[in-house]
């Protein structure tokens, strides 16, 4: 069976388009928002969808994820609660691919294989653990394998050529690239230092490469899509969102944020 992550990058790869990577943390600003919100990402331009699992210790975010996760705690939101959420995504779309992005420490708790049985029943197509390096996945990789969910894995300008390679090894789907030594939301991205880094990574990896820390609007995201196979972003959207006073508004941000995202990377490639 073809997999949804791979199909969607074949695609864009045909049609020599970056794939647009929005982040959403789960449950804000509203539980009862994120389907509807994310209907809206993919409406407007959204090829893979990066929802993100709340997490009380999110070592890897800034202040913007960090606070959407603590209002989604707040107001109950699980991981069980953000499988049903992909569940309710999958009644009407059954194509764009679902990436949960978090911690292990949940599935910890949850347990390898009710996690993966559990996710591969809701829809999701991956998971990227920024916490959980391949060597620390042995047991539950099994659990993913064998229900179709794809391990995504990070890559940072620290990581030498070595450990690139054992990474790209394990790895399915597609590679993220951390653009910068941070947090997310931190503005220090500079798209003329990712060639060197993208062009290392392509030599010891043949999947897609998603890169993503510190695109804010159309013109980053532009100039990343014109060295990458994916353009992931995140706190900017999280910071549109924020406020919002109903579904609908919500909806109407998240659309107005990413449909300029969408046509300036498309333009960058023409």
């Amino acid at each position: 069976m073809s997999h949804r992550i791979d199909l969607r990058f074949q695609a864009l790869a045909g049609k020599k388009r970056s794939a647009l990577i929005p982040f959403l943390t789960a449950g804000d600003p509203d539980p009862a928002w994120t389907v509807g919100i994310m209907h809206s990402l993919v409406a407007s331009g959204a090829d893979i969808i990066e929802l993100g699992v709340p997490f009380s210790d999110p070592a890897a975010d800034g202040p913007v994820i960090q606070a959407a996760s603590e209002r989604a705690i707040v107001r109950g939101v699980s991981l069980s609660g953000v499988l049903k959420m992909v569940s309710g995504f999958r009644e009407t779309d059954q194509d764009t691919p679902v990436v949960l992005m978090g911690y292990l420490n949940p599935i910890e708790r949850y347990g390898h294989a009710e996690f993966a049985t559990d996710a591969q029943k809701s829809g999701v197509d991956g998971i990227l653990m920024v916490d959980c390096p391949p060597e620390e996945m042995v047991h539950l990789r099994g659990e993913l394998d064998a229900h179709g969910i794809y391990p995504i894995c990070l890559v940072a300008p620290t990581t030498t050529a070595d450990r690139m390679s054992k990474i790209a090894r394990q790895a399915k789907g597609y590679i993220y690239y951390v653009s910068f030594k941070g947090i997310t939301g931190a503005n220090r991205l500079e798209e003329s230092s990712l060639e060197k880094p993208v062009n290392d990574l392509r030599a010891v990896c043949d999947l897609p490469l998603a890169v993503g820390f510190g695109i804010k609007g159309p013109e980053s995201a532009a100039a990343v899509a014109g060295v990458a196979d994916g353009v992931v972003i995140g706190s900017a959207l999280i910071e549109r969102l924020a406020g919002a006073d109903s579904e609908r508004d919500a909806c109407e941000r998240a659309s107005d944020f990413l449909a300029p995202i969408r046509e300036a990377m498309d333009n960058s490639s023409l």
